[in-house]
């Protein structure tokens, strides 16, 4: 309308009043001044990039979603029960059915030994458990606290936990759980005694040194801040391609390192022998630390709060943003306001993308 009121009669014709001067000031005000202004707040919604949508396999089992019936069916067969829960567009999922079931021994072994049962996390289907509790598909998945997907968990016979993998294990990875889980190992060894029972020594290469290290494991007793400030263990082996992923294309991103700064963090050598102390003054190795707090992936990191509580721990394959949203999710503590890491990874993408940030869930 103002542009429109600035009549060109009055300014062509040089009968400049000053009502009609100031007329003139002020369209041009709008003209260079405040469109400037309305681009610098218009922010562009930045991408969502890395979805990727995955198709199940047709000799998945089509259940009626009542597990103990799923069970007892499987063990009339010769066979368990495995459960795999996922989520739309969720590149670990299509990794773990693209890369891992396209390996004929994985798929074979999983077709000749299991019932496979696939669960949406976010879905509503009715699901009855194996204690006859009726949920819906999301409750169940928040009811055995999924926070990480693809989650597979393999039960025995009777309906008991053989062993659970939470989030994508690569190829090699997985088929050692299988071995495990078709062996019937769970009955004499945990998973992380049966992986120790089949490592190869490693000495020949040591860990990864960082400078983003606190220090040794045995000064976080005595850490003047340990109050104050969160923690993150770091439990790796030599000899690591995915500790070695971990370090050198995520940890040592500039904002990853801005994330760490916020965290004492201390590495310890999941197979190691020598004596440690840990941050509760307790005298042991790696070894055994590692046993004790069922670590069995390299590497694993076991995320802590300033007071000490455990919040979350990666144990599986993730790119960067998946870590840096476990960073975020503890140093900022919204763990304490929001129990699903899932829903607040889906929140903070929204935001980055709001501030014009691209999120990347497959870099």
């Amino acid at each position: 309308m103002i542009l429109n009121q600035c009549s060109n009669h009055h300014y062509w014709h040089g009968a400049l009043t000053r009502n009609a001067l100031s007329r003139v000031l002020l369209t041009l005000l709008f003209l260079f001044v405040l469109p400037a202004q309305a681009d610098s707040t218009d922010t562009k919604q930045g991408e969502f990039i890395g979805a990727m949508e995955t198709v199940y396999p047709d000799w998945f089992k089509v259940s009626f979603m009542e597990l103990e019936e799923d069970v007892a069916e499987a063990a009339a067969e010769g066979k368990r029960l495995m459960l795999l829960f996922h989520q739309n567009g969720c590149p670990y999922c299509n990794a773990f059915v693209e890369r891992n079931l396209a390996q004929s021994d994985i798929e074979q072994t999983l077709k000749d030994q299991f019932d496979v049962v696939e669960f949406n996390l976010w879905g509503d289907r009715e699901v009855v458990s194996i204690d006859g509790t009726t949920y819906t598909e999301k409750e169940f998945g928040a009811a055995l606290g999924v926070q990480f997907t693809p989650t597979i968990l393999f039960l025995t016979e009777e309906g008991k936990l053989s062993l659970r993998l939470n989030g994508y294990y690569d190829p090699d990875r997985f088929r050692v759980a299988l071995d495990y889980v078709t062996n019937k190992m769970e009955s004499t060894l945990s998973f992380n005694e049966f992986i120790a029972s089949q490592e190869k020594p490693t000495s020949s290469k040591s860990l990864l040194t960082r400078d983003y290290f606190t220090g040794p494991i045995s000064e976080a007793a005595s850490r003047e801040d340990k109050a104050n400030k969160p923690m993150i263990l770091i439990f790796e082996q030599g000899s690591c391609q995915n500790c070695e992923i971990l370090h050198d294309n995520i940890l040592s991103r500039k904002e990853s390192l801005s994330m760490l700064a916020e965290f004492d963090v201390y590495q310890i050598d999941m197979w190691g022998r020598d004596t440690i102390k840990t941050p509760d003054g307790k005298e042991t190795t790696g070894r055994e630390w590692s046993k004790e707090l069922n670590v069995s992936y390299a590497p694993t990191m076991i995320l802590y709060a300033a007071d000490g509580t455990e919040v979350i721990r990666s144990e599986s394959f993730l790119k960067t943003f998946h870590n840096q949203s476990i960073m975020d999710y503890v140093s900022s503590d919204a763990w304490r306001e929001e129990p699903s890491f899932q829903r607040f990874l889906s929140a903070r993408a929204d935001k980055l993308r709001e501030e014009g940030q691209d999120v990347n869930i497959w870099d």
